[in-house]
This record gives C-alpha cells, structure tokens and sequence, in this order.
C-alpha cells in the first residue's frame, strides 16, 4: 500500500451506526448522513441499514444519495438552488429545505406540486461556537437560515407562505455536545414556537458529535423528546462527523528530515499535505491526532521535536508541531487519527499533488483498494 492513503474502519463506522440506530429506535428521530462530511459511498449499502436517508447541499450530492441510496429519504438544503437545476432536484428529493422566503416563493410551489416535503431554514440567533466563527451560522452577518424579523415580515406581506412550508430547519452545531444543543433549541421555541404547532417536522442539524464518548445522548434524547411531545413534530438530525468519527486513518511516509533549528525542532516533510488533504487543518485551524506522537503547543526545547509540514510550495502547509518519544528516520510511516470525515471530500491537487488512495478495512486483517487517483484525474479537474 503506497503513501498517502486513507484507511476507513468498516467495523468502526458499524459501531457508530448500531449507536445512532439505537436513538432513532428509543426516540422515534430520523437520522440522515451527512454527504458534506462524509460521502464514500461504498459503504452506502451499509449506511443504509441504520439510517433513515442522507442530506445534500445540492443537486451533485442529492444525485449520489439517489443513486446509492434507493429507497431512503434524500433531503437537499442549499442557500440559494438555481433554476436549472430545481426540475432535477424535485425529481430525486423527498424534502426540500430553502434558506429564505425569497427562494420559497422562487420554488416552493412547485416543489409542492410534485410532492416534496417543503422546508425552510431558520437562524434563531443563538450563537454556541467558541472561537470557530467560519463555522457558526449565528454569527453576524451570516448569511444562512431566516431570522424571526425577517420570517414574520415576509409573513405579513404574502400570508399564504406560511401554508407551503412542512417543516423548520435549523443548523447551528459544529463538533458539539447536546447542552449547546439544548441552548439552541430553547431559542428556537422562544423566538419560532407560536409556528411550530403548524409544523409537521423540525430538523436540528448537524454538529452532533454523538458518537463522541462523552456525549451526552440522555440531553439529545429529551431535546427530541420535547419536540415530539409537545408540538406533535418528527424530529430529524443530520450529523455527519458522528457517522465515520474515529473510524479513518491517514497514512503518509516521511520523504526528508531537516536539521534542527535553535529550539530543537526539525522541520519534516511528509508525502502528503495539509492543504491538500486536510485543508481543515488550516480552516478550523487545528492540529490532527497522530498515533504514538503528542501535540505540543510550548516546545520548551524538548527532545524529538518535529514540525510535519507538506511537499508543495506554501509556506503555510504546516500540519503540527509533535514530540515522539523516538528519533524520525526518512522513510518512516506516521499515521494521523480520525482522518476521513471532511478531509476526503475537500482534497484537492493544488501543485499537481496527487490525491490519496482509499482503502476500507474490512476485518483486522482484510484490507481492500475501494479508489485510486492518478494524473489523469489531476488534469480532468483543471
């Protein structure tokens, strides 16, 4: 197996099913995948034995959800659809959430006419993140979901909008715990609960990190709970981390090591690239999980110092600085944790990089080659 490569865990992404299909089943909630954060769809087969369907964030995404995943629900949210491709979309899709009252009006009525479930997404200003603006929904200025003012103004001047709508659509999470949840839901009733009751179904989101071993599921569950009792609502969850969280690997093999500098840290680069195949190390930014490695933040002229850092031309494409508890050797194997959810699907080829080979592992000792990359993949994107 050449360098870099993914390795998905099969029996780990079953685990983290069994657990999500164990909500569904104790509170009645419907689960979708994610395709944004995770989208091999070889193990579609086996998505779709535990969850209800998958979500897209658009007409590529809702066609492999239709393709790959016959018979489960195929959800489509994007901030703004284009005319043409709604005529597509109507014809795979079972729900259809819009961003704003602009866009239903635009294509509500004959997403209705068809038979779609009609959503729309509202932002209920109720801001959980700390220190990840890029990813928070309720930041000001945002320009995702529908805020009260804007809802119920829209409401005033064309009262028959409200009857297109079937469901409300929030998503404001990203790798959090149900507390920041039920923050947030609070917030929704308090500022959209007079419409709820009008509601046939409220869809949380994602950013759930509920296979996270410190979640606290019984909070998720009365969260769901609340909405099913009290407003009569089918709840849906959209998580995508949680579904392939811990259950990928990165592999890379170390090309050079550079002499060190007056702190003791040597500069190595590795045959494969933070911008390129894990562009969120410099968007969140955050430094990945490497196995028999720590992370260090304060280097205090330690032994065994490395800074891991790509082959292309960017200054920046830094992974981490790391601490082993041995000396490096060129040519040695490093694998980095928990690598496969978002990092397959932004990859890129920026310098011609060629994008990593996939491997699921079927067993402990059964691996198969599900994707290779070449140049002529390079070349077709350009």
């Amino acid at each position: 197996m050449q360098t870099p490569y993914f390795l998905i865990d099969k029996e780990r992404i079953e685990d983290n099913l069994k657990l999500l299909r164990r909500l569904m089943d104790d509170t009645g909630c419907k689960i979708l995948l994610a395709q944004k954060c995770f989208s091999c769809y070889g193990l579609y087969p086996l998505i779709s034995k535990y969850l209800a369907g998958a979500t897209s964030s658009g007409l590529y995404e809702a066609r492999l959800c239709h393709e790959e995943m016959q018979g489960k629900e195929n959800h489509v949210f994007s901030p703004a659809f284009k005319d043409e491709d709604i005529d597509e979309i109507c014809g795979i899709c079972d729900h259809i959430v819009f961003n704003s009252p602009a866009q239903l009006i635009r294509f509500g009525q004959k997403a209705k006419d068809v038979g779609l479930q009609i959503g729309l997404r509202i932002n209920p200003e109720c801001s959980t993140q700390e220190g990840h603006a890029i990813y928070d929904p309720c930041a000001p200025g945002s320009r995702l979901g529908t805020t009260l003012a804007v809802f119920e103004e829209s409401i005033r001047r064309n009262p028959s909008l409200l009857s297109l709508i079937d469901g409300l659509h929030f998503h404001t999470l990203c790798e959090q715990n149900s507390d920041d949840l039920k923050t947030t839901l609070d917030a929704v009733v308090n500022k959209f609960g007079k419409y709820l009751s009008d509601m046939k179904w409220i869809n949380f989101g994602g950013g759930h990190h509920i296979t996270r071993a410190d979640y606290d599921i019984e909070l998720l569950e009365r969260c769901i709970i609340r909405m099913r009792d009290e407003y009569s609502l089918q709840v849906y969850l959209e998580p995508g981390e949680a579904v392939a969280l811990n259950a990928g690997e990165l592999h890379t093999t170390i090309l050079e090591i550079q002499p060190a500098d007056e702190q003791g840290i040597s500069n190595v680069i590795l045959d494969t690239s933070a911008a390129c195949h894990m562009p969120d190390v410099i968007e969140m930014p955050y430094t990945p999980p490497l196995q028999h490695a720590e992370i260090i933040s304060n280097p205090s002229h330690q032994s065994h110092l490395y800074r891991l850092g790509g082959p292309t031309c960017l200054s920046g494409d830094v992974i981490g600085l790391y601490k082993f508890d041995h000396k490096l050797e060129e040519g040695e194997e490093l694998i980095f944790d928990d690598m496969v959810i978002y990092s397959m699907v932004k990859t890129n080829t920026f310098n011609g990089m060629p994008l990593p080979d996939i491997y699921i592992k079927q067993s402990s000792e059964k691996c198969t080659l599900w994707k290779t990359f070449g140049y002529e993949d390079f070349k077709s994107r350009i």
